[in-house]
């Protein structure tokens, strides 16, 4: 394909052309409304399991937590992979490429996600005993994740279908699939739990069913592609085009991965620490639990943002529309940071609220869940430049570089200071670890973004200068 042709294209293509605060409207408000659904499994289930089954409860959805974060990143491994492929190719103007890259990416997800439920049936007593769960919240945490493995193969092919159609052009279409799930799980959830007496199952049971729901339609999405047509050929892996989408989802895959070995290294540290406190051990694995939710709806937001963002960049980054990347991302981090200072706001001076909505418990325990909230999430103005500068890597092609981004806070800086701190601080060393690592990885994503923006200052110039 010609760079005339690719130039046509993105003449053509509203992501060229049309205004960029229009751009980030229209796609990151369907991207963040797709990616708080996500969050909200798994926070509904908890504010009703914690209301009807108590704190007990609580702890196993946080011991089974990490399953959930695991699936997240297999769908994002090939959903943001696939979906960054389709739109640095479609910017190029190579659309038979684009749809290769799709129809690899389907197929993938179908085959990871049985692979992934076929694990989980097999080992998850040891595995729920690894991510950290006691004697006391095992039983729960089986029951629980028994019922919701077979949902993660829906929840895979869910989130990268969405991926894909938010690039192709149908954010909305992407969020009400996603809204459709929930609003499900919400309605069933109560009704499980409190009229059928069913307990933590019958909330695993709601979250499958919403599930299953949204993938029936993300999959109806299938012949409904604006940009390509996809063939059956289409779908017949090949090595090739699968080695050009991994890495593109790498970055993102990672950052869920690492926040799935935070989540086992906290709860273990939790326990482990917490029984030699006034706190034991049952108390800090709910509270972590609970935090860590809130903490995901405000994660999921930037990632919605950065989301939105992707087909953007990587289309105009493919036309070499070098102002328009530099002037997408820029807005998305002004949005970022006035989002994450509300955040802030919230954590530090409202945390009871927030902690009395998945239940009530001892003195002891809502002291310990409001000391966790304003310590862990102290430094959250901060969280969106790392995340947004990590998919903005991604989204230009750059895969490597957004894979060391989305690492070096959950797994350079903040394990190392959960493992070191609390030898000297106790379990408070555990809380004030995330604030430091938050700091530590807001250098390092400056420097990195700085460096390739001048470099794509100096291209621009290049450019223009052949031009004449």
């Amino acid at each position: 394909m010609t760079n005339t042709a690719a130039v046509s294209d993105s003449t053509q293509n509203p992501l060229g052309y049309e205004k960029l605060p229009k751009l980030l409207r229209n796609f990151a408000i369907p991207s963040v409304i797709a990616m708080l659904v996500t969050s909200l499994y798994n926070i509904v289930d908890q504010i009703f399991i914690g209301q009807g089954v108590g704190y007990l409860g609580n702890a196993a959805t946080n011991v089974a937590y990490p399953l959930t974060t695991i699936c997240l990143a297999i769908a994002l491994l090939i959903g943001i992979g696939g979906a960054a492929r389709f739109s640095l190719e479609l910017g190029a103007g190579n659309k038979e490429k684009a749809e290769h890259s799709t129809g690899n990416a389907i197929t993938l997800m179908i085959l990871c996600g049985v692979v992934y439920l076929v694990i989980i049936q097999i080992f998850i007593v040891p595995m729920l005993n690894i991510f950290g769960s006691t004697p006391d919240v095992l039983p729960y945490a089986v029951t629980y994740t028994r019922i919701t493995a077979f949902g993660m193969p829906l929840l895979i092919i869910t989130n990268g279908l969405s991926n894909l159609a938010r690039a192709d052009g149908s954010p909305k279409y992407s969020m009400v699939t996603m809204l459709l799930g929930a609003i499900i799980n919400t309605i069933l959830d109560p009704i499980f739990i409190f009229v059928f007496d069913m307990g933590i199952g019958g909330a695993a049971l709601a979250t499958i069913i919403g599930q299953a729901a949204s993938c029936i339609m993300a999959l109806l999405y299938i012949p409904k592609f604006r940009n390509i047509h996809l063939k059956k050929k289409y779908f017949r892996l090949k090595g090739s085009i699968c080695r050009q989408i991994i890495p593109l989802g790498m970055s993102n895959s990672f950052n869920q991965l690492a926040l799935t070995l935070v989540q086992i290294v906290f709860n273990n540290s939790l326990t482990y620490y917490g029984a030699m406190s006034v706190y034991g051990t049952d108390i800090p694995l709910a509270c972590c639990g609970i935090v860590m939710k809130v903490n995901a709806v405000l994660v999921s937001i930037i990632i919605g943002i950065a989301q939105g963002c992707q087909p953007i960049i990587g289309f105009n980054y493919g036309a070499k529309k070098y102002p328009r990347v530099k002037g997408i991302y820029k807005l998305a981090i002004c949005c970022a940071l006035i989002i994450c200072s509300i955040g802030f706001i919230i954590f530090q001076f409202f945390p009871e609220p927030v902690i009395s909505i998945f239940g009530s418990g001892s003195p002891e325990y809502m002291e310990f869940a409001v000391k966790f909230m304003r310590t862990f999430l102290f430094m959250v103005p901060v969280l969106g430049i790392q995340i947004l500068s990590a998919n903005f890597f991604t989204a230009i092609g750059k895969a490597m570089k957004g894979l060391f981004l989305s690492l070096t806070r959950q797994v350079l800086f903040l394990i190392p200071l959960i493992l070191i701190l609390p030898i000297k601080f106790g379990i408070e060393g555990i809380l004030y670890s995330a604030p430091i690592a938050d700091i530590a990885a807001f250098i390092v994503a400056v420097l990195l973004i700085t460096k390739e923006l001048r470099h794509m200052n100096q291209t621009a110039a290049q450019l223009e200068q052949e031009s004449k």
